[in-house]
């Protein structure tokens, strides 16, 4: 079956025209002008603010106008990431989706469901003329992946409502009502180089075929991160063999636990085959401990062409140590919330070329004493080996409320329509929230969505039945919006 005659139509059909769509975070224009094209051709206010969020308003139904406004909200950009043996030119190309049993997913890319789904449900509400929905105002933000800089830079003046939906939640049984603000840590340094050996051989290795996913959902989950695998193998050979290191490409994006890294080492020589040796002892036991979780690692090597450069010893000790010594995964849990991360860090991108070590990661916490805490654990690491170390990026969390009044009512449609309760959750991703709060004070504000899975990755995929009871439910909730009695 074609993703677009899937059920609702609506909804599944905009998606498809979104995905035809380029979206990266940071790039965003040809997806702002789609946007502003459909609102305008379907009549409806559209705005486009300073920044380059969307803002489309569609009047009541009759007989709601007299119910509380409501604010949709999801974010335009999407992640782009691709397995390394696949050909695709994110700048050019539309995502290649197909259907496998209850799930859409993408040939070798991310599939963009997260967000994609809820800007095309918003889309889908905003072009029918049969759901029954009180004022709506639909907020479609940029840049949410890299920055949230759309949340940050939001215009206030445009919103009326008093109750946001934000559509950005990947689990369908699951009412988000918190989530964990963060920080971005990049490190640079430049290291000294001499001139390799002739005599020496040189070897590409990779790490590859790990699940990754997302820094914030999946970061409890125990995966592997290829940056922290590959520095440990560095690290454990050199505790036989003088190898010597010319570079590294690991990771991919700041938010995304590193799936691959590959990296060129030069081996002294007549130590070849001893090199060998060890590499395959060490992924045997990477294999074994990893068995249940990365079943697909592949760690391999192969001879390459000899740089005529290679890092120090000096300092290659000191960035194999650091990045050894650097905390990465799950920090803190929640003393308040059971299962919830509370603060983690994620070696998102390890590079080494030409005399320059960079890093780049990403400290979350839903306090910010302790993203303060986790984000000078990582620095410190850096620092003492002489790195410049640079934070951005800083966003707030979102405090939960469990008193909220959307939340109640939406607890009892969950349990009228599907006959049980829903989870009512915080989370450790960096959901918009805790930003677009502090522009609209007293909002009322929950997030929910269908099931999606390894967002952030080549695996990704939302579940088909899921987006539909997912619709059900949203439509059903905006027909139950309370009377606004200011």
């Amino acid at each position: 079956m074609e993703v677009n005659n899937l059920e609702p139509q609506g909804l599944w059909q905009n998606f498809v025209h979104l995905n035809a769509v380029p979206r990266a975070s940071k790039k965003e224009d040809r997806v702002i002008a789609f946007m502003m094209n459909f609102g305008e051709e379907l009549g409806l206010e559209t705005i486009k603010d300073a920044v380059g969020n969307v803002v489309i308003k569609k009047n009541a139904t009759p007989g709601m106008d007299d119910r509380k406004t409501v604010v949709l909200q999801s974010h335009l950009d999407m992640v782009h990431q691709k397995n390394s043996d696949t050909a695709f030119d994110f700048d050019e190309q539309g995502i290649d989706m197909f259907v496998e049993g209850d799930w859409v997913k993408a040939r070798g890319t991310t599939l963009g469901a997260d967000n994609g789904i809820g800007v095309a449900a918003i889309m889908a509400l905003l072009a029918s003329d049969t759901v029954e929905h009180p004022t709506l105002e639909a907020m479609f933000t940029i840049d949410e992946e890299t920055g949230m800089t759309g949340a940050k830079q939001l215009d206030p003046a445009n919103f009326t409502g008093s109750i946001l939906l934000n559509l950005d939640t990947e689990e369908d049984d699951e009412l988000t009502i918190g989530c964990a603000g963060g920080i971005d840590t990049n490190t640079r340094y430049n290291y000294q180089q001499e001139t390799t050996d002739v005599k020496s051989t040189a070897f590409e290795v990779k790490v590859k075929g790990l699940v990754g996913g997302h820094s914030g959902i999946d970061i409890h989950k125990g995966r592997a991160n290829a940056n922290k695998l590959m520095n440990r193998l560095l690290y454990v050979i050199a505790q036989t063999i003088h190898i010597q290191l010319h570079s590294v490409d690991g990771g991919s994006l700041r938010n995304a636990i590193p799936r691959e890294s590959t990296a060129v080492v030069v081996v002294p020589y007549g130590q070849k085959e001893l090199f060998i040796l060890l590499l395959k002892q060490f992924s045997e036991l990477l294999t074994e401990e990893y068995s249940t979780i990365e079943p697909s690692m592949i760690i391999s090597s192969e001879e390459t062409t000899l740089p005529s450069r290679v890092m120090t010893f000096v300092d290659f000790k000191k960035i194999v140590n650091a990045i050894y010594a650097l905390p990465n995964g799950v920090f803190r849990m929640s003393p308040d919330i059971s299962n919830l991360v509370e603060a983690s860090t994620n070696l998102a991108r390890v590079i080494v070329k030409d005399g320059e070590f960079i890093t780049q990661s990403l400290q979350r916490s839903s306090v910010e004493s302790t993203k303060a805490d986790v984000s000078s654990a990582v620095s410190a690491a850096f620092e003492n080996i002489g790195c410049n170390v640079q934070h951005g990026g800083d966003y707030p969390g979102w405090k939960p409320d469990p008193d909220s009044d959307i939340l109640r009512l939406m607890t009892d449609l969950y349990r009228q329509i599907f006959g049980k309760d829903p989870k009512v959750e915080a989370c450790h991703a960096g959901l918009e929230c805790g930003i677009l709060g502090a522009h609209l004070p007293g909002m009322d504000m929950i997030s929910f969505g269908p099931t999606i899975r390894a967002a952030h990755s080549p695996d990704e995929r939302v579940q088909i039945s899921s987006v539909k009871k997912f619709w059900v439910y949203l439509t059903a909730i905006l027909k139950e919006i309370p009377k606004d009695n200011k």
